[in-house]
């Protein structure tokens, strides 16, 4: 006689075993690409508002991997960005095997957990969000769940977060209080950032003039994400920005 119970717990197990799965590294994923370029699928924004409301998370993140890209950003705020946790399993279960990065404003353990479950390969922490010893005890976690971290940082003070050696050093071209962006600030604070950190432009990117300049400052990967998710098709806009650089 079949015994029911062994067989949930060995789907269990099975099932547990899958998530422990190492998933696709972002920061090596960066040192392969000629380009570099981390596509965002980004449906909305706090200050423009809808972006590309209809944009289906499986169709446009498997069209990024089909036209080029190095890695994918899945914003998962719902409320401010119009995205969701599932957004990312649909984007596995669609096919995506590139390193996809959990973009939200991570204050607790509990959001790790989240992307871990929902497929990402690495999670963004934010200095401006979170006090050095916060930031580094989920960091911690990250790492015990297996998950890499992009710490982003936007102004010189916050830069004293890169004795935390995180896996990739970002630095946003946003201010998040104001939302205006400025690429120069990447440009401005590249040569601080430690030698050996893997570092990655974040927002404003709009030409592939400028992918060329900042790789020339020592950056790695690029975050671009209203430049692809503003046009019709993002992937063929991908695909066409490649072809320039």
């Amino acid at each position: 006689m079949t015994d029911i119970l062994q067989q949930i717990i060995d789907t269990k197990r099975q099932e547990l075993a899958l998530m422990r799965t190492p998933k696709p590294s972002l920061r090596q994923a960066l040192f392969d690409s000629p380009t570099g370029i981390i596509a965002e699928f980004k449906r909305r924004s706090p200050s423009k508002g809808w972006i590309n409301e209809t944009a289906r998370p499986d169709v446009v993140t498997m069209s990024y991997q089909q036209n080029g890209a190095a890695a994918i950003s899945i914003l998962t705020d719902k409320q401010y960005f119009g995205g969701h946790d599932r957004f990312i399993t649909e984007a596995r279960l669609s096919g995506v095997t590139l390193p996809v990065l959990y973009k939200n404003f991570v204050v607790d353990e509990l959001q790790l957990y989240e992307a871990l479950l929902c497929g990402a390969s690495a999670v963004l922490l934010i200095a401006a969000c979170l006090t050095l010893e916060r930031c580094a005890a989920l960091m911690r976690l990250a790492h015990e769940l297996g998950l890499e971290v992009l710490l982003e940082m936007h102004t010189e003070e916050e830069l004293t977060y890169t004795e935390l050696k995180p896996d990739l050093c970002g630095i946003n071209n946003r201010n998040l209080g104001s939302f205006v962006t400025n690429v120069e600030n990447s440009f401005r604070l590249a040569e601080l950032l430690p030698k050996d950190a893997v570092k990655v432009s974040e927002s404003g990117i709009s030409s592939p003039a400028t992918i060329r300049e900042l790789r020339a400052a020592g950056f790695r990967g690029f975050l671009i994400g209203e430049t692809f998710m503003k046009t019709p098709d993002p992937g063929l806009t991908l695909k066409q920005f490649i072809e320039q650089i």
